[in-house]
Formats: C-alpha cells, sequence, structure tokens
C-alpha cells in the first residue's frame, strides 16, 4: 500500500488539468478548463475541470471525482498505479509499503517467469533465423512487425527443450515453469519439456500489464493431433475466467467508442487493431463468464458480439449475449458471410468493411427470433412452443427493466402468447420431482455408486437427456466449463443451448455423437433421478467452491493492504461456511438447496 501521507503529497502537487489534458483536449473557459466528454460521445463539451478543487466533472455521463479517479474510470488503472502515475509526473518518488516488512510477493517468481519466457519467445520470432517461418505466416494474416511487437507476439521453436534450456541458465526454478505450464512432463519420462513447440505464441497480459499466461497457434501441419490452439492452464496467478485477451490495450478505445467488440481468438484481436478497429477483446478459450461480463462493464453497456457464422459460434453467441444481459449490458449481434470471421474480413476488407457489419449488429432477441423465422419455426403451434422455449432464456436473462419489457412485447407480438403470460412463465422456475423421493433417499447416509459405471458428469447429462424438465434447474448450477471432458461439454452445451435436442450439431466429435447416442439410449430409473441429481450437482457444487477459495487464498497471499485483507478473509470464511453447509459430508440432503448454493457460487465467480 501507498502511504496516506505520500498520496495526500501527490494529490496536493499534481496538475490535474495537465494530466487530464493528456487525455482529453481542453479549453479554458473562465476559472474552469472544458473538453468533450471521455466517457460518452457528444458534439457539445459538457466535461470539465477545476483546478482550484482538483476536481473533474463529466455531466454527459456523471463521472465525476478527483485526479486519481479520472485514470481510474478513464484509463482503467487501480488506485496504486494511478497514484504512481500522477507522482512521476508531480516529482514525488512513490513507494509501496507492505504490512510484515521484509516479507516478498509469494508469486513474484511466478511473474518473472513469465517476463522471461515472453522475452524469449519475442526473441525467437524477431531477431533468429529459425523464425523465419513464423513471420512470414504472419505476414501472410496481415500482422507486421509493428502490430506483432505491439501485442508482444512471439514464437516456440519446434524443439522439446530449446526454452528449458533456456530457462536453466537463468537459474528459473522448473517447479514454477511447470505450474505455468511452460514446460510439462510425460508418462514415459522424468525429464520436462516445452510445452509450447512450433507455435505463434500470444502473452496474455493483466490490465496493469503483466504477463500472466501465453496462448499458442500451432504453425502448420506439424505435430499432427495437436491442439491449433494451444492456452497455458490455470495457476496461482491466472485464472482464464477473469481474464479477457487485448483488454489492456483496448480498454481506451472502447471508452473512446462507446462500445466493445468480443471476437473469438487472439488473431481476431490482432488482425483488427493491425488495420485500426482496436476496442476489441476476446475470451481465453472458454465461455464467456460473469466476470468477463463485469469486466467489460467498467468501460461500456454495448457490446458486439462477432463469433463466427457456424453453429458452434451460433450457440456461443447466445450463450455470451445471456451473461452479459444478466450483468446489464446491452448484447448486439454481428453476423458475417458464411465462412467469413473478424480476420478474414479485416484482411479482405480492412476497417471499413469491418464497421460496415458492425454498423449493421442487431440485438440478440431479434436475432434469434430472425434465425427462427429462417427455419420456419412460427410455422405451427408444436413450433412456435419451441420457438418460445428459446427465447424466454434470453427474455429472463435482461436484467434491465426497460429492455425486459421490451423483450416482452416483442416475444408476444411473434408468438401470439399475451405478455401477461410471459411475465409469469418468465418468473418460474422448474419444479422438482415429488418430495416422496426426498424422502426415500434421505433415509441413506450415501447416495450409492452409479450401477453403469458412469461419472458424475455423464449422470447429469443422462439425467439431462431424459428428464429434460431438469434443464433448466442444472443450468441454473453448473456450466460448461465445470466438466472437464470435452465430449462431456460439447453434449452439456447442446442440451443447455436447445433442450429439445435430439441429434448433435454438425461439426461435433465422433467421441460427442457415439457418447450422447449411448446416454439417449439409457434411460436409467425414475427413482434414481433426484438422487443422481443432488450428488452429482453436490460435487460439482464442492468443486467450484474449492477453486474459489484457492483464487481466494492467492489474492489474500499477494494483498498489500490492510482493508482489502479484510475484506478477502472475509469471504474466505464465507465460502468455508458455505461448504459446511452443503447438505451433508454424504451429500444427501435438499436437491434444491444444492441448486441455490451452486448459483450463488456462479453468481460469486464474476462478483470476485
Amino acid at each position: 500500500m501507498i502511504p496516506d501521507e505520500v498520496v495526500a503529497q501527490v494529490k496536493a502537487r499534481a496538475d490535474i488539468v495537465g494530466v487530464i489534458g493528456e487525455f482529453v483536449q481542453l479549453k479554458k473557459a473562465g476559472k474552469e478548463f472544458r473538453g468533450l466528454s471521455p466517457f460518452k460521445k457528444e458534439k457539445t463539451p459538457s466535461f470539465y475541470v477545476n483546478p482550484a478543487k482538483a476536481f473533474f466533472h463529466d455531466f454527459s455521463s456523471g463521472e465525476s471525482g478527483d485526479v486519481f479517479s479520472f485514470l481510474m474510470k478513464h484509463q482503467g488503472m487501480s488506485f496504486v498505479d494511478a497514484v504512481k502515475y500522477v507522482g512521476a509526473r508531480s516529482g514525488v518518488e512513490v513507494r509501496e509499503i507492505r504490512r510484515g516488512q521484509g516479507r516478498e510477493d509469494p508469486w513474484r517468481p511466478y511473474y518473472e517467469a513469465s517476463a522471461y519466457a515472453n522475452t524469449f519467445f519475442q526473441e525467437r520470432l524477431w531477431e533468429w533465423e529459425g523464425g523465419q517461418r513464423a513471420r512470414e505466416y504472419l505476414k501472410k494474416r496481415g500482422i507486421g512487425r509493428e502490430s506483432g511487437e505491439d501485442f508482444g507476439l512471439g514464437y516456440a521453436p519446434d524443439d522439446w527443450r530449446a526454452f528449458r534450456e533456456a530457462a536453466a541458465v537463468h537459474g528459473l526454478d522448473e517447479r514454477i515453469l511447470l505450474d505455468i505450464g511452460l514446460l510439462k512432463k510425460s508418462e514415459k519420462s522424468d525429464d520436462p519439456y516445452d510445452a509450447f513447440r512450433n507455435r505463434i505464441i500470444f502473452p496474455i497480459e493483466s490490465e496493469s500489464g503483466r504477463v500472466l499466461a501465453f496462448g499458442g497457434r500451432l504453425l502448420g501441419s506439424t505435430g499432427k493431433g495437436a491442439p491449433k490452439y494451444l492456452n497455458s492452464p490455470e495457476s496461482p496467478i491466472f485464472q482464464k475466467g477473469e481474464v479477457l485477451y487485448g483488454l489492456r490495450k483496448a480498454r481506451n478505445h472502447i471508452r473512446r467508442n462507446a462500445s466493445v467488440m468480443v471476437v473469438e481468438g487472439f488473431t481476431d484481436v490482432v488482425s483488427l487493431a493491425s488495420v485500426d478497429v482496436r476496442n476489441v477483446v476476446a475470451p481465453l478459450g472458454t465461455a464467456m463468464t460473469e466476470a468477463h461480463a463485469r469486466l467489460l462493464g467498467r468501460y461500456t453497456k454495448q457490446v458486439r458480439l462477432l463469433f463466427d457464422n457456424d453453429p458452434a459460434g451460433q450457440r456461443a453467441t447466445f450463450r455470451a449475449a445471456d451473461i452479459l444481459l444478466a450483468q446489464g449490458l446491452h448484447a448486439s449481434v454481428v453476423t458475417l458471410p458464411d465462412g467469413e470471421d473478424p480476420d478474414s474480413v479485416a484482411r479482405s476488407g480492412g476497417a471499413e468493411a469491418i464497421r460496415e457489419f458492425v454498423s449493421q449488429a442487431v440485438d440478440v432477441l431479434d436475432r434469434k427470433i430472425a434465425m427462427l423465422e429462417e427455419r420456419d419455426y412460427f410455422a405451427s403451434i408444436e413450433k412456435t412452443r419451441r420457438a418460445l422455449d428459446r427465447l424466454l432464456p434470453t427474455v429472463r436473462a435482461a436484467t434491465d427493466p426497460g429492455l425486459r419489457d421490451i423483450y416482452v412485447a416483442r416475444v408476444a407480438e411473434r408468438t401470439g402468447v399475451r405478455p401477461e403470460t410471459l411475465v409469469e412463465e418468465i418468473g418460474q422456475r422448474a419444479a422438482p420431482p415429488a418430495t416422496a423421493t426426498h424422502r426415500d433417499y434421505r433415509r441413506h447416509r450415501r447416495v450409492p455408486p452409479s450401477p453403469r459405471g458412469m461419472g458424475p458428469e455423464q449422470e447429469l447429462l443422462r439425467l439431462m437427456l431424459h428428464h429434460r424438465e431438469w434443464i433448466g434447474r442444472v443450468a441454473e448450477s453448473v456450466g460448461p466449463s465445470d466438466l472437464e471432458d470435452g465430449a462431456d461439454r460439447v453434449i452439456f452445451e447442446g442440451l443447455i443451448s436447445d433442450p429439445g435436442l435430439v441429434v448433435l450439431p454438425e461439426g461435433a466429435s465422433p467421441e460427442a455423437v457415439r457418447r450422447f447416442e449411448q446416454l439417449k439410449a439409457d434411460p436409467g430409473t425414475a427413482r434414481e433421478v433426484e438422487q443422481v441429481f443432488a450428488d452429482v450437482l453436490a460435487r460439482i457444487v464442492a468443486k467450484v467452491i474449492n477453486r474459489r477459495m484457492d483464487g481466494v487464498r492467492a489474492r489474500l497471499h499477494s494483498a498489500a493492504g490492510y482493508q482489502e485483507k479484510v475484506r478477502l478473509t472475509g469471504d474466505l470464511e464465507e465460502l468455508r461456511r458455505e461448504k459446511a453447509a452443503l447438505p451433508g459430508a454424504d451429500w444427501s440432503g435438499s436437491a434444491r438447496a444444492l441448486v441455490d448454493i451452486g448459483k450463488t457460487q456462479r453468481k460469486r465467480e464474476g462478483a470476485q
């Protein structure tokens, strides 16, 4: 933390007009300075800075505060970074002190290892003769050296131990390199090997600029069977559901444009930036999370989704939109031509082509309705009922009262269902089966294992397939990222997107198709349903709580301020109480209670 007297000294010496003037063109207006709002587009200046009071006020957006508040709101800086930034321009040396002097940040070696790896990969791309092929690949994709260096792109050589040997020369701890996923071990040998090989490397940064992890795009056909994109695993310094690629560089552009574009991958972000479209971010190989939505909400309320226009991309679009709506953001869908993605459009048509498609973005509900119309979903009563089932999750997700009313009116107009009926149905949740089943399984201290040899995730999928009324309840508590197996995730996402799913969408892996058919053919027994639900959900909820506890502990170790430590300690205790409140160590108890706890944990993932 920074001592209060140092903060006061920096604030007293700060030239608020000079600091804000670096980002906003200001003109003198009497005793104050005036300019266009940096937070909201406008034609008439309504942003004022009062140097006498060291205060700014923006009548357009309602934002106001001191010089530190401006940097935090406009630049996305933390309070500490804002004080340091102003101190450097005011001639005040700012030093942080920590309680328990002499104790270093326990994660410092992890950040140092990531920083070294970043330097290693960049040198191999731009300076090393063996990086020629990687440079040519980037050039073909329209990414020149300027853009590549701006995003810190690198290259991992097609060598099993090039990075490991270089890291050893610099004395980096192999255990740390294994922890952050730069090295791996095989079952055949105890000697670690490089995790990233023959890949374009995309460093993943925090908003403060620290390198947290890496993404790698495979070059050519080398490494048959290897994934096209490979991301670092989660580690003490990296939680993928809490980081958006490119946000650090995009945040000022997001504010200036009053909107953000969300694309699927690293290359899309860099390609769009190369043609000067910079208000762009991407999730990191995972679905949109509540934490992602909250991050975006710090900079804008308008989100444009530019995912691929294939079935998988459409499902990802609608899942992301519902999460954004639940956080009070407005989600619109940008539809690209078949076979195109943001990268290809940027290369062929430049910024003008991208902006033309973005200008035609439509609200997510209107996009859903248009797609259902294209598929003739309103041609009969039965199909209209199914269409309604697909539209209601989006209506329900909207937390903005005005937007929800508009959605209700729109759905009522298209389906012929009365608005009052829609409002009533939106408020309903699927009811659990009869309570007699509760009495049956509460007698047992532990739910017996599945007689079919299935894991808990597959038991949950079987339940969803044969008891479709439970799908909405499951979706409240479990997300795709909670399932470890890729085939299971494909099935889960398909059922959440389409509760009436009969066959998996085209492009699903053979293993997912085989498992889907296998689970469809195994209905189980009626008396198992709630046992399975309680057992599986309890296990998954416990896993979610454990993950959150690990994250809080990591932040607690590196927390600098006393108040932050108190808050984190309280969060940890609350999580412990939540875990202890799970219905019995034997996983028996009320399924409804498990749903509520699971839903709380998923909300908490975004809130923290």
